[in-house]
């Protein structure tokens, strides 16, 4: 069987999985987690890889999503990814969150801002803007409110990423300006992750599971990209 790459996303209470080969995605799974990541990540790995009639040594790398995000989800995920890559020799490919978002996106002539839920009303903001027919992003990651980043919009943007109900009703009062992405469209796809992972991979940049750190979220200070 060719190399295969299995990517995991546990940076919010949006888990998701998929196995890629780089010629396709093999299988991808996205859930809601009820803060429950310990006891469900493991066994989700194992039903995918028996879903898609595979092992666990068919996997040659791990693509991780790497942060921002929550304390609880990134270390629980950033620990079975390196107990998986130290135990068996294999590739560890850190990637920040909000760039597998981001690839996900059509490409735009105006700049984009993708988010994820912070707690406490508060989102992770990334900004990225079109380059060379990819998302290149620009700048550190903030922490703001809704009202905030809404505040900070000076021209026509696009925003994607996990908004609720109460998030989308704000920054749509800018409808002139801010246009927003569509549920389906904001939803993070662990094969993007899965891709931009078999990329880097390919090109030999490959992370040290024993120094890899995760993105956590910081109130009122930059995150660094």
């Amino acid at each position: 069987m060719s190399s295969l790459i299995l990517s995991i996303d546990t940076s919010t209470k949006t888990m998701g999985l998929a196995l890629y080969d780089g010629v396709r995605v093999l299988s991808e799974v996205v859930w809601t987690t009820r803060n429950f990541h310990t006891v469900e990540l493991a066994p989700a790995v194992a039903d995918i890889l028996e879903t898609s009639g595979l092992q666990v040594s068919a996997v040659s790398a791990v693509a991780l999503s790497i942060g921002p995000g929550s304390f609880t989800g990134l270390r629980i995920g950033m620990g079975l990814a390196k107990g998986l890559c130290l135990a068996r020799h294999l590739p560890l490919i850190g990637i920040p969150t909000l760039d597998a978002l981001a690839a996900s996106q059509p490409l735009r002539a105006f700049p984009m801002v993708a988010v994820l839920q912070a707690g406490r009303g508060r989102l992770a903001v990334g900004r990225y803007q079109a380059e060379q027919n990819t998302w290149v992003p620009i700048g550190d990651t903030e922490v703001l409110t809704p009202r905030e980043l809404l505040g900070r919009v000076r021209k026509t943007t696009y925003i994607c990423g996990e908004l609720n109900q109460a998030d989308r009703r704000i920054l749509s009062r800018k409808h002139k300006k801010v246009i927003l992405a569509s549920p389906a469209l904001s939803l993070r796809r662990p094969g993007f992750l899965a891709e931009l992972g078999w990329r880097r991979w390919q090109s030999g940049a490959v992370d040290d599971p024993a120094t890899l750190s995760p993105i956590y979220i910081h109130r009122n200070e930059p995150i660094p990209g």
